[in-house]
């Protein structure tokens, strides 16, 4: 297996696109203004040191993504001639590496909508989310942060690999207020864009959440913006007890297709261990290509990508739709 960290010292370009049509380029996003309504006045204390920065190859574009048969079940073993992928419609310059089930370290970011709006499961899923972070993030090696938000957002939790502080982060929740998932998914994503880590890593997004929104200063476009150029894959658990809220769920399911994640939707109490149970499946059976583009321009705009397995047809590869290349002076 290839040793990705001697190679890589570039921003994680998470999963591309299934297919080679492409959306239309999100909007730029804006940075996050230091007065937004919900920033915790004295976050609690990361048990991190800040990053030392050193030097990156800015050409170089990791790709993360899942490959599934036509049942959803995850396929391992595939290797680099299986796979095409095409950045801007053209095939990459060089690839240079290629890594099936990566064991990159993970920089996750849990946001729990408290909102009136899901107060009827909130204790059940409170629990589920606990035991999902105690299963996925591993010590020395995987960094978690909690998030919980209704008219404002409160970082309760901030990077840690302790999963009983994670834990006391996701208990001291309580449903009430307005809900402002945009500006929470925007916030969160600046903070993974800072996420303390040295070297290559995957950054993902868990969104308890109904998809509602009527307090949030940025949009959702924004907010999916800020996700993309923060390279994370987001997964959304639709907290939704009926098919009422088709509007919300289509927020969750555009959040999820843009940055290449996967939404769920347990209409039962018992389905939300399940569900997130699948991304700690998925988090474990993911692949990582890593390339260098052609006519590769580091301007900060978005470039499209798509990825597929053309000589397999039984197999589908998700990814995100594309990235925004670093801007460099």
């Amino acid at each position: 297996m290839i040793k990705l960290a001697t190679i890589l010292f570039a921003a994680l370009v998470l999963p591309p696109v299934a297919s080679a049509q492409y959306l239309q380029a999100p909007p730029a996003a804006q940075p996050l203004a230091s007065t937004l309504p919900g920033t915790a006045p004295e976050p609690p204390k990361s048990d991190e040191k800040d990053e030392f920065h050193i030097g990156v190859d800015v050409d170089l574009v990791d790709v993360i993504f899942t490959a599934t048969d036509k049942h959803g079940r995850f396929i391992k073993g595939l290797k680099q001639g299986d796979v095409r992928l095409l950045d801007e419609g053209r095939p990459p310059l060089r690839i240079e590496a290629f890594e099936s089930e990566t064991g990159l370290p993970l920089r996750v970011g849990l946001l729990v909508d408290s909102s009136n709006s899901i107060r009827e499961r909130f204790r059940f899923e409170q629990e589920a989310a606990i035991e999902f972070l105690q299963q996925v993030v591993r010590p020395k090696s995987d960094r978690a942060f909690v998030f919980g938000f209704d008219s404002l957002y409160d970082l309760t939790q901030d990077y840690t690999d302790n999963t009983e502080a994670l834990a006391r982060g996701v208990r001291v929740l309580r449903p009430g207020g307005g809900t402002a998932l945009h500006d929470a998914v925007y916030a969160a994503s600046e903070k993974l864009l800072k996420a303390p880590i040295h070297g290559p890593a995957r950054r993902a997004i868990i969104l308890l959440s109904d998809g509602d929104d009527n307090q949030s200063r940025h949009s959702r476009e924004e907010a999916i913006a800020a996700a993309l150029r923060a390279e994370v894959i987001i997964y959304a658990i639709s907290t939704n007890t009926t098919e009422s809220n088709k509007k919300g769920d289509k927020v969750l399911m555009r959040y999820a297709e843009a940055t290449g994640g996967r939404v769920f939707f347990p209409h039962r109490i018992e389905e939300v261990s399940h569900a997130f149970s699948g991304i700690q499946e998925e988090l474990r059976s993911q692949y990582v290509i890593a390339y260098k583009p052609q006519n590769f321009d580091p301007n900060g705009r978005y470039r499209a990508i798509s990825i597929d397995a053309p000589g397999r047809s039984n197999v589908k590869l998700r990814a995100r739709k594309g990235y925004y290349s670093p801007k460099v002076k």
